[in-house]
């Protein structure tokens, strides 16, 4: 074999995840509800507020499916990801379970797979964010941003001139999270909780007056447009990248491996309930056509609302809710990027620069900055348009992974320690896999165009960079590795 395929293949040691420099270790200091309350965040909100009038149009009343479909995909992942992240609680989740499992060929480009889904993300949520400011800026003042501030000069799939020049809010969106990560994850997590029960507020309130219209002719020909429910899953599987966003701050969550499982299932729990009613009272309220008329393309739920009650009041307070709630959803995805990119960066595969944390605020500023800069640029000037299937895609992939991942660690670390096991195994992590592919095919060519093409500069700049600087490479033998930097830290 070659020394390119001996790399490749390489496996992190699982006694890595007790070896960090001085200066390179993150503070333990989330609680189990704080890290739920990540999950909650990071994946209520995206779905439900914005990919409606995409995925809708597609399935019509049968979304309802295509919703359950998505969570049984992400709760099949999300035991997976209970066991692994239990097992090996280190920052960076599936890219550090596949360099641990699968080698460094495969960790490198499912990295390169999270940080696409988390940086998109990020900036597709502060572009849907920014159509619910213009939305309760009207109601509130009854004035909006103009349009060359409010949307990208580049036109949407459509084809489309938007006369816009730079999504302002969304820019300014991203830079807010930005200070607030760098003073501290315990505190972007308090007000991050904060912000999660003013969502769950809104979107009960969304529900109750949703059902309040209920019109049953709106469900008849439940499945005429059944060959579109997979494609509607590929859309809204995107936002269960809050699962993935738990895992990631595995490093920071004090008792790991009892916190890590409880807060991934129970998010995992919270937001199926609340995807499906809200689907379900806005396909009460309004016919499925109607999800696919301009005026569901932007902060479409407030105005259900508007169309139900017949007074702007309601649709306000929604619309407030969204402004202030989907500021945690891009918070705490854009915590995730900054993680992930940590990890890497521990492992030599970027710039240790990525690695160096703040002695006043225990933070990774740098990589923070350098991480909001670029997705604030992305979600100033790209539509929302080409992003959404672009996440989902990255999700499918880390889900599928994390599933692979485990199994191979079942066989070869039959020893590791596991507070969570996964239950009816290898049924669960089997079917992870296949439902994952079965949604990963239904996305659009263009996607996979654009992911493929992505993965292919991330091997071009490992072959270039990472693959001389890895971590790894500086170690001669299994017993040097297994000396810890930090004997205290040896558990």
């Amino acid at each position: 074999m070659t020394d390119l395929g001996k790399q490749l293949l390489r496996r992190k040691p699982i006694i890595f995840q007790h070896k960090h420099h001085p200066g390179e270790e993150l503070k333990r200091n989330l609680g189990t509800f704080q890290l739920m309350m990540f999950g909650v965040g990071a994946t209520i909100g995206t779905g439900i507020f914005f990919v409606l009038s995409e995925s809708i149009p597609l399935a019509g009343p049968a979304v309802i499916i295509s919703f359950l479909l998505a969570a049984v995909a992400a709760g099949l992942a999300a035991l997976c990801y209970a066991e692994l992240s239990s097992s090996i609680p280190v920052s960076g989740s599936s890219y550090s379970f596949t360099y641990h499992a699968l080698g460094e060929g495969a960790a490198i480009l499912v990295g390169g797979c999270v940080l696409l889904e988390y940086g998109v993300a990020v900036s597709a949520v502060a572009v849907g964010w920014s159509g619910y400011f213009n939305e309760l800026l009207d109601h509130l003042f009854g004035w909006q941003l103009p349009q060359e501030l409010s949307a990208s000069f580049v036109p949407g799939d459509d084809g489309a001139a938007t006369g816009g020049i730079i999504n302002l809010p969304a820019v300014v969106l991203v830079l807010l999270c930005m200070l607030l990560l760098i003073r501290g994850a315990s505190e972007s997590a308090t007000i991050n909780a904060v912000m999660v029960c003013i969502k769950l507020g809104v979107l009960a309130m969304f529900i109750v007056i949703g059902f309040s219209a209920f019109n049953a002719d709106h469900f008849s020909n439940f499945f005429a447009q059944a060959s579109g429910i997979s494609g509607a899953a590929g859309v809204i599987f995107f936002s269960y990248i809050g699962l993935d966003a738990v895992a990631t701050a595995s490093e920071e969550v004090r008792n790991p491996q009892k916190a890590i499982p409880r807060a991934i299932i129970g998010a995992l729990l919270i937001v199926t309930v609340f995807y499906v009613l809200v689907a379900v009272a806005g396909l009460a309220a309004q016919p499925v056509e109607w999800f696919s008329t301009p005026e569901a393309g932007e902060a479409g739920l407030a105005k259900i609302m508007e169309l139900v009650t017949g007074t702007p009041i309601w649709a306000t307070i929604l619309a407030a809710g969204a402004v202030i709630s989907v500021f945690s959803v891009t918070l705490v995805t854009l915590y995730g990027q900054t993680r992930i990119l940590f990890s890497i960066a521990r492992d030599g595969m970027v710039s240790k620069k990525f690695l160096t944390v703040s002695l006043k605020t225990g933070t990774p500023v740098f990589n923070t900055v350098v991480v909001s800069i670029l997705v604030a640029i992305i979600a100033g000037f790209v539509p929302s348009d080409y992003l959404w299937d672009s996440v989902s895609f990255g999700t499918l992939v880390a889900f599928s992974v994390v599933a692979i991942s485990l199994m191979v660690l079942r066989r070869r670390r039959p020893d590791l320690e596991r507070p969570f096991r996964v239950p009816l195994y290898p049924v669960v992590p089997i079917l992870t896999v296949l439902v994952c592919v079965y949604v990963l095919v239904s996305l659009r060519p263009i996607t996979w165009v654009i992911c493929v093409s992505w993965l292919a500069i991330v091997f071009v700049f490992y072959l270039f960079y990472g693959r001389k600087n890895a971590t790894l490479s500086h170690y001669t033998s299994d017993e040097e590795i297994s000396e810890p930097i930090h004997p205290e830290a040896e558990v």
